[in-house]
């Protein structure tokens, strides 16, 4: 009975495929079934044969999908998310204002350059503008130099922080005031702080202005104080004999600036050791002679970048023809590489006395021009129209030039009678545009010049400061169409007063007389705001009966809160 019993339990099938069996963990790890070969060479093929048959079929599968979800319209739900947009809070308002122009000591070789005293009656002074909350209410400002206590305090910090009661909605008009700045006189670099408030970057501006009687640098300069930033052009500047650049970097962030210099000359662009890598520590400027990087340049513009902090950059630009001074002027940055440029507050002389001046040797850079900078690797065919009191103005040259790539080009804009124009340049080409304006006509005489840059198109509430010397006019142009400026006086005791409109007609430009003071107040500066068509603005300043010319550009209004996209990752 043993011999019929014991073989049905060795060979039978039940007991080997029993589930509770199969799942248990000694007979799994039995070393006779997982050392079989047999089985292992058996369960090996049919596994690769496995994968690769559901490999073919995923595939497949795959593609399948692919091409119904290509012929099916998309679920707007299945589609690929913009990456979200994160309200930053508006910062604060900085104007970065030139020091006064410096006389160079002894020969300008490299970029350490020593100063001497300025002349005995010269004047450098800062006129400025804060504007209040519609609850009347300033936002905490002051004008400081670069390090030091501040020169003017405006309103303390804490108003703005912390206000003595919210704001309500008010039914009567908004209370309108401002902080005013008026001839400051300063002797450095100095630097204009204004508050966000209600969220809102505050609306303020300010404007250096230097005069002198006498001297090597004879004449007038202005400049608005300029938001710094990492990426600046600026054009118009001359390195040839008897002409002076001294490219001025100021630093007023707490973070260190690193500096590179692209220039770009009458033929070309300029390779100079020393260009790159300038250090522009923390509350310090940095001056370089451009003489000592491209020296004997009749036309050079420069590029200025900054890796680090943010710098405020400008070139103060000075002419003497043996001994007779032919002006200063700061030569401010202007807008980027553009396909169109548009500058305004170009104002020529007499077309008759320009000719006989420029026609005296060392008097070629006596004349109106436009330079035009074209840092890509392709020429640029530009189109310039002149548009004047009374509409458009023919250039003598046709208005069509070829600008040469990695170059300069100068188009004289003598030849067109006497008045305040606006230049618009358009090409297919990126390029940048700055002019030069004179006033002189007699060699024996002290002259000046300025250098308008191309600038932005006005939008909304521009504060626009003016020096409290001299004739002022603001200058409008619309180049394209019919534009309406509004501006609204600001006098020294800090009240905005009524304001005035202007219908400019398209392809004009318009010129404004600024008055010396309104309803018994000095007046200080404007606020300006442009609709319609596209209009560009300047402050142009004179001195009666003198030869004195600089001109200021509008700057940029202030900007509210601010959204950027974020990207969540690692």
């Amino acid at each position: 009975m043993l011999e019929d019993e014991n073989p049905p339990r060795r060979t039978e099938p039940p007991r080997r495929t029993e589930p509770p069996r199969r799942t248990d963990p000694p007979r799994r790890t039995e070393p006779p079934r997982r050392t079989e070969p047999p089985r292992r060479t058996g369960s090996r093929r049919r596994g690769t044969a496995a994968g690769i048959l559901s490999a073919l079929v995923l595939v497949a599968a795959g593609g399948g999908l692919a091409y119904a979800a290509s012929l099916s319209p998309q679920n707007p739900a299945s589609r690929q998310l913009e990456p979200p947009l994160a309200a930053v809070p508006a910062g604060s308002s900085t104007g970065v204002c030139p020091g006064p122009a410096r006389l160079l000591e002894g020969t300008p070789v490299g970029t350490d350059p020593q100063f001497g005293p300025e002349s005995a009656s010269a004047k450098t002074s800062v006129n400025a503008i804060v504007l209040g909350s519609r609850a009347g209410v300033l936002p905490g400002s002051r004008l400081a130099p670069l390090t030091g206590s501040p020169l003017v305090e405006l309103a303390p910090a804490a108003a703005a922080a912390v206000p003595a009661a919210p704001p309500a909605p008010a039914a009567g008009p908004p209370v309108l005031l401002a902080g005013v700045v008026s001839q400051r006189e300063v002797d450095a670099v100095s630097v204009l702080r204004a508050d966000a408030q209600e969220n809102l970057q505050a609306a303020a501006g300010a404007v250096l202005n230097y005069t002198a009687g006498d001297g090597d640098l004879r004449g007038s300069a202005a400049a608005a104080c300029q938001q710094p930033a990492n990426d600046l052009w600026l054009a118009g500047a001359n390195t040839a004999l008897g002409r002076t650049a001294v490219l001025n970097l100021s630093n007023a962030s707490g973070t260190p600036a690193t500096v590179s210099l692209d220039l770009f000359g009458a033929k070309g662009p300029i390779q100079a050791p020393g260009s790159r890598g300038l250090l522009v520590g923390p509350g310090s400027t940095r001056s370089v002679i451009l003489a000592g990087l491209a020296p004997g340049q009749e036309r050079l513009s420069v590029r200025v970048r900054s890796a680090g902090g943010p710098v405020a950059a400008v070139i103060q630009q000075s002419v003497l023809r043996g001994l007779t001074p032919g002006g200063i002027d700061f030569i401010a940055p202007g807008t980027a590489p553009a396909t169109r440029q548009v500058v305004t507050g170009v104002d020529i002389q007499d077309p008759a006395g320009l000719a006989a001046l420029t026609a005296k040797p060392g008097f070629a850079d006596a004349g109106p021009a436009l330079q035009l900078t074209v840092p890509g690797p392709a020429d640029a065919v530009v189109q310039i129209k002149l548009y004047g009191r009374d509409g458009q103005k023919a250039l003598p040259g046709g208005g069509v030039v070829t600008a040469k790539s990695g170059a300069v080009t100068e188009v004289s804009l003598a030849g067109v009678p006497a008045g305040p124009y606006t230049v618009s340049a358009s090409s297919d080409v990126s390029f940048t545009a700055a002019a030069r304006v004179t006033r002189g006509l007699k060699s024996e005489d002290a002259s000046d010049v300025a250098f308008p840059a191309a600038a932005a198109r006005l939008g909304s509430q521009h504060v626009i400061p003016v020096p409290r010397t001299g004739d002022r006019y603001l200058v409008f142009g619309a180049p394209d169409g019919r534009a309406r400026i509004s501006y609204t006086p600001v006098t020294a005791d800090g009240k905005i007063r009524t304001g005035a409109a202007a219908d400019i007609a398209g392809g004009t430009t318009a010129s404004i007389k600024v008055p010396a003071e309104v309803e018994g107040s000095p007046l200080v500066g404007y606020l300006v705001s442009a609709a319609g068509e596209a209009a560009y603005g300047a402050v142009l300043l004179e001195q009666d009966g003198g030869q004195d010319i600089s001109t200021i550009a509008v700057a940029p209004g202030a900007t509210g809160q601010e959204q950027v996209p974020v990207t969540l990752g690692y």
